[in-house]
């Protein structure tokens, strides 16, 4: 009987314990979200013991063979002897899941073909199962016999988008419970590996999650590893996994030299060395970012050679080639597809050249010709238009074409005017843009007027005092002193005066290029909305402060000054809260997360939904966004000093614990802690949406994280004694941020609700506060007067020349100091690309294989029930943008906010937040 025991697991299968419960292959036989409730209330997820249960099913997945083996044994029991103590071999079955492409080209189709051949012949897909257990005689993992995957030859032409295999292995009674897999890929295509089912245990299903790419032993002669969906802390795992798990972070981690393949899985991390290209012209040369001059976090390491003029600088890749990440970081297909179909490749690599002769000098002449973008077209007067066509699809803002002499392009119409044409003018909804646009996270409360400068006086002197007064603002405060505003927190400022004023003169001196260091003070009225009250303009020398306008002179200064705040605004959005902060600043956490969290760790399979694409799209960045000439150059007011910018940000405003979304507030004054308040937190702007929306997105995701982790750290010895979970954060600190390694800031990781707030950071600026910083530039940012990305004229005084021909024709005027013909269409592309979602798209609550992630069924339902939190979010976002009360968010012509609603379908939506910095 000792004997059955040991083959049937009865301590899994005939003891209601909790013990079974947890077990990590119980079978789950229902999994239900759990239903609504009537309030909305975020409540510590449930973790409920499972009850155990004796399923017919899991009976019946025992093999044949174990079954006469107990049989014999049970008949047997009084004849104990040599022979019933041996173990007895029996079969177990694998289904494999292979995710087969959609479009081959020549070469994939013929080397498809040639493995069909080869595998009838012995070159085949081999796989072995691995014990949890050590073999006492061996000192080694128990592993079965290999197993061949069958069918590959028959199956190869399904057009099916996945394809399942079966293999089957043979065992024997000592087995033990199976942990892992090595997978051999004797065929020349690598094949994408979805997830592997064992079945045949008294466990019942195992279940192995992979979505890898499994190479050729050819390119990569090592064995794959996949292991179980059971999580184990490092001191947990079983001895016959121990090797394994080890061994697996060896292979990812690499060696540090070399170059990298397009095949490899190799994560290590670089300085930014690859923005520049000086073997082309000296002045696509750029510094190194990253070290003592330019801080600046680490990226992934591809290993190219240096630039032939340039030691310090690494040999570019240039589009169409691609860029290393790892293998499994790439794009998938459909990803893979929306992005190239469309956009950046199509646009700015094969349009705007063959339109650039035509329309370089070009500037709109009337706001009308804008309006023509949206409504009849681009007449696109070019006798090679029609071969242009020919020669790549059109991105899909391009929604008419009309094959002729004159190409028709036509543009989606941005949001911001979409309910309201005029809606951009008004001084309201400038403000109103401040907490509910495209970059709501630079407001702050003023408690000094006039503002101070931080920046050095030793450099600067006194050109960093401030030339706001009292009278500039005093008429426009509903009867306050200024005293009274500041002191019922009813002042507030969007100030980039110390990002902008050190390369001012720079800038300046850029062909086209002219920018102010701006401050705008805004004043929060009786109704909850803002206003703005004064805008100041600094230069190296000089200051100036203008106010809401008087009459028509003064009202087409005030039109040009809120452009220029409109162009700072867009260049800090997007070179510092949009690419530093969530796009750079993520990435030394997650290749710090693959070099030493095994797949084993719960905290991996915590974190691994948010780190999706997020390499893949930081190297193409590098390639075309950030890049010496690439769009943010061209586009931005910054030009070639933009990434000088986004590293005087990290070197001096960037704080990882600072972060989190309340501590946000709390620094740039917006709130004040309170714990009578559902999130410990007062607003004082009431009617804040980024804010009011992103509490609850963020106090989801912490008692999410909160449940999860207290689940696997029962107590605080063992998030310090946790070897991988040291060593992530560590070189996520020491090597990925190496030039922020000695600041006092950063948080202990030595409890319980350490390891929660950190988690909790890193999984809020992957999903929620990316997609609220992103998905709204097309909607927002696509009609470029409203926030043009650069100005190319400053404004004229009266002592000026400019001053006569601006105040004969001042919509002329205007519009020769937006973005030219040529800048805005490409800068509509291009952000019509950053605020697309793909077919593939996960978001937030969602997961790939929901049922079976981690093998921990607690784990399983309280995702479940964090799923259903954020739908009744949603619901309430829903139910906010439809409140009078609430007018940054629901009014005539007033665009709602949706940028935190969680779901969105594919395309540009200004909703959807995603798992993870994904676009």
């Amino acid at each position: 009987m000792a004997l059955a025991k040991e083959i049937m697991g009865s301590r899994l299968i005939f003891e209601r314990s909790s013990s079974l419960a947890s077990s990590p292959f119980q079978s789950r036989l229902s999994i239900k979200k759990k239903t609504q409730r009537t309030q909305l209330s975020i409540n510590p997820f449930d973790l409920r013991p499972m009850k155990a249960a004796i399923s017919g099913g899991v009976v019946e997945a025992i093999s044949e063979d174990l079954v006469k083996t107990l049989r014999f044994n049970t008949l047997g029991r009084n004849q104990e002897n040599e022979e019933v103590e041996k173990a007895v071999q029996f079969k177990v079955r694998a289904v494999v899941t292979v995710r087969n492409k959609n479009k081959e080209d020549f070469k994939e189709t013929l080397v498809k073909h040639l493995d069909a051949f080869t595998d009838k012949i012995g070159r085949n897909v081999v796989l072995e199962l691995i014990s949890i257990q050590v073999d006492p005689k061996t000192n080694e993992p128990k592993k079965s016999k290999p197993a061949i995957l069958k069918d590959w030859s028959k199956k190869s032409n399904s057009k099916a988008e996945k394809v399942h295999y079966a293999a089957e292995f043979t065992v024997d009674s000592a087995f033990g419970l199976p942990g892992a897999i090595t997978v051999t890929n004797k065929h020349q295509k690598e094949f994408f590996l979805e997830n592997i089912t064992i079945e045949g245990f008294a466990c019942g299903p195992v279940h192995f999650p992979c979505n890898s790419w499994v190479q050729s032993q050819n390119d990569h002669p090592s064995k794959r590893i996949f292991f179980t969906n059971q999580p184990y802390l490092p001191s947990e795992t079983p001895s016959g996994l121990r090797t394994l798990r080890e061994q697996e972070l060896e292979n990812l981690r690499g060696n540090g030299k070399g170059e990298r393949k397009l095949s490899d899985r190799i994560y290590d991390f670089d300085v930014y060395n690859d923005i520049g290209n000086p073997d082309i012209s000296t002045e696509l040369a750029r510094p190194v970012f990253g070290g003592r001059e330019f801080p600046y976090p680490r990226r992934c390491r591809t290993g190219r050679r240096s630039s032939d003029t340039d030691l310090m600088s690494e040999r570019r890749v240039e589009k169409p080639l691609p860029m290393y990440v790892p293998r499994d970081e790439q794009f998938e297909e459909s990803k893979k597809n929306t992005f190239a179909a469309c956009r950046l490749k199509a646009v700015l690599h094969n349009l705007v050249p063959s339109l650039k002769a035509s329309i370089l000098a070009e500037d709109f002449a009337n706001f009308g010709e804008i309006d023509s973008l949206y409504k009849e077209g681009l007449l696109l007067k070019l006798g090679i238009q029609d071969d242009m066509f020919k020669k790549f699809p059109l991105p899909k803002i391009v929604t008419t074409l009309q094959k002729s002499s004159e190409g028709l392009l036509r543009y989606d119409t941005p949001k911001i005017v979409s309910k309201d044409k005029y809606a951009w003018l008004r001084d309201d909804e400038f403000a109103r843009q401040a907490i509910a646009g495209i970059n709501p996270v630079n407001i702050e409360r003023v408690t000094t007027y006039p503002p101070v400068s931080n920046l050095d006086r030793e450099i600067y002197g006194s050109h960093l005092d401030s030339a706001l007064t009292e009278d500039h603002i005093i008429g426009h405060l509903d009867g306050l002193s200024v005293q009274q505003a500041l002191e019922t927190n009813r002042l507030f400022m969007v100030d980039y005066h110390d990002t902008y004023l050190p390369f001012l003169d720079r800038i300046n001196a850029l062909d086209g290029r002219k920018a102010y260091a701006t401050r705008t003070i805004l004043f929060l009225t009786r109704l909850g909305t803002l206003k703005p009250v004064a805008i100041e303009l600094s230069l190296p020398k000089s200051k100036r402060v203008v106010t809401p306008p008087i009459d028509a002179t003064s009202n087409w200064t005030w039109q040009l000054a809120k452009a220029h705040v409109g162009s700072n605004d867009a260049g800090v959005h997007q070179l510092v809260n949009h690419w530093l902060r969530t796009h750079a600043c993520l990435e030394p956490f997650i290749l710090a997360a693959h070099r030493q969290l095994s797949a084993l760790h719960p905290i991996y399979k915590l974190l691994d939904p948010h780190m999706r694409y997020t390499l893949e799209i930081n190297a193409v960045a590098r390639q075309t966004l950030v890049s010496a000439d690439g769009v943010i150059e061209s586009c931005f007011t910054a030009g070639q000093y933009g990434l000088e910018i986004s590293a005087a940000a990290y070197k001096n405003q960037w704080r990882f614990d600072m972060e989190g979304l309340p501590a946000d507030l709390i620094r740039r004054g917006m709130a004040v802690p309170d714990p009578t308040q559902p999130h410990g937190l007062k607003l004082l702007v009431e009617d804040y949406p980024y804010a009011n929306d992103g509490l609850l997105l963020w106090s989801a995701i912490q008692t999410w994280v909160r449940t999860y982790v207290e689940r696997y750290y029962p107590n605080p010895n063992l998030v310090k004694t946790d070897t991988e979970l040291q060593a992530w954060y560590s070189e996520s600190i020491n090597v990925g941020h190496a030039d922020h390694r000695d600041a006092d800031w950063w948080p202990e990781l030595s409890t319980v609700d350490d390891l929660v707030s950190i988690i909790t950071t890193i999984v809020w600026l992957a999903s929620a506060q990316h997609a609220a910083l992103n998905f709204g530039q097309y909607p927002y940012g696509g009609y470029v007067p409203n926030r043009p990305p650069l100005m190319r004229q400053l404004i004229p005084d009266e002592s000026e020349p400019e001053f006569a021909s601006f105040v004969e024709d001042p919509q002329k005027y205007f519009f020769s100091s937006l973005p030219s013909l040529l800048q805005t269409t490409k800068f509509m592309a291009v952000v019509d690309t950053l605020s697309t979602h793909s077919p593939d798209e996960e978001y937030i609550g969602e997961r790939q294989q929901p049922s079976i992630w981690t093998g921990d069924a607690e784990i399983v339902d309280a995702f479940y029930g964090f799923s259903a939190e954020i739908g009744r979010i949603e619901q309430e976002i829903e139910k906010r943008n439809k409140d009078p009360s609430r007018r940054n968010r629901c009014g005539a012509g007033v665009l709602p906010y949706e940028l935190m609603a969680p779901s969105s379908e594919p395309g540009v939506t200004c909703r959807g937040v995603p798992n993870s910095v994904s676009i």
